[in-house]
């Protein structure tokens, strides 16, 4: 059995538990439930799991410690369900380490429609941990494969990230905005742009974005600053086009 067959449901709730597992199945995945975070990431240990859908109202230790710990250990594509109406929450799971956010109830086909996107999305993971290298080692400027902004070095192929001779460790989405950015070069970005690259599709497939996709995009850049130690009123990689999008910085 490989990580990608595997999904892990994390729902205490057992008919949407039921629900989210039916789900994962009928879109070509064996689906491992757990009743709690503490059950969830013990499956996300031992299965490494390509996709984990999260409640964000668990028993004990919530959804957001939950996602917090799986961003810990592993890499899968991680979605949190929230029933709760104030978007602040849904938001404050994508700064736990989530990779999208579908709101309760949903339409079945509303949350397949998420995990395809994500699935449509590059999938390689061979790091410099599983490569067997140092990220020193793995950054030779002499290597082919990079691109490299101010100290700033990404390698799409090892989906690696190095600023300034040090590691540092993106989800998937955030991985995926900075490496869009790195290859426009000076162009500007679009949030749109940056949206619909998120869900899978080709610009030009489709041009509608919802406020909710134009917030996450938001939430994720502001994400990625922070872990680059990035200041985003005196950028050194990315600034920010007031109405528009992103940039790297001049």
């Amino acid at each position: 059995m490989t990580d990608s067959q595997i999904a892990v449901v994390i729902e205490d709730e057992p008919d949407a538990r039921g629900l989210v597992s039916e789900v994962l199945e009928h879109a070509g995945f064996i689906p491992l439930a757990a009743g709690s975070g503490a059950d969830g990431l013990r499956l996300v240990e031992e299965h490494d799991p390509l996709v984990t859908t999260l409640d964000v109202s668990l028993p004990g230790m919530d959804g957001f410690e939950t996602a917090r710990r799986i961003r810990a250990i592993s890499s899968t594509y991680l979605i949190m369900l929230t029933a709760r109406s104030d978007e602040v929450d849904a938001l404050q799971g994508l700064r736990s380490g989530a990779d999208d956010y579908v709101t309760k109830p949903f339409r079945p086909r509303e949350l397949r429609a998420r995990i395809e996107a994500m699935l449509r999305r590059p999938r390689a993971m061979g790091d410099a941990h599983r490569a067997g290298q140092s990220p020193e080692a793995a950054a030779d400027p002499t290597a082919s494969g990079w691109l490299e902004h101010h100290g700033l070095r990404m390698h799409p192929e090892m989906r690696l990230v190095v600023a300034d001779g040090a590691e540092v460790e993106l989800t998937r989405s955030e991985f995926d905005i900075l490496h869009d950015l790195m290859r426009a070069g000076s162009a500007t970005v679009a949030k749109e742009a940056l949206a619909i690259m998120l869900r899978g599709e080709r610009h030009g497939d489709s041009t509608y974005v919802n406020e909710h996709d134009a917030r996450a995009i938001e939430v994720h850049m502001a994400n990625l600053r922070r872990k680059l130690g990035e200041s985003a009123t005196r950028p050194r990689w990315i600034e920010t086009v007031r109405g528009t999008g992103y940039r790297l910085a001049l």
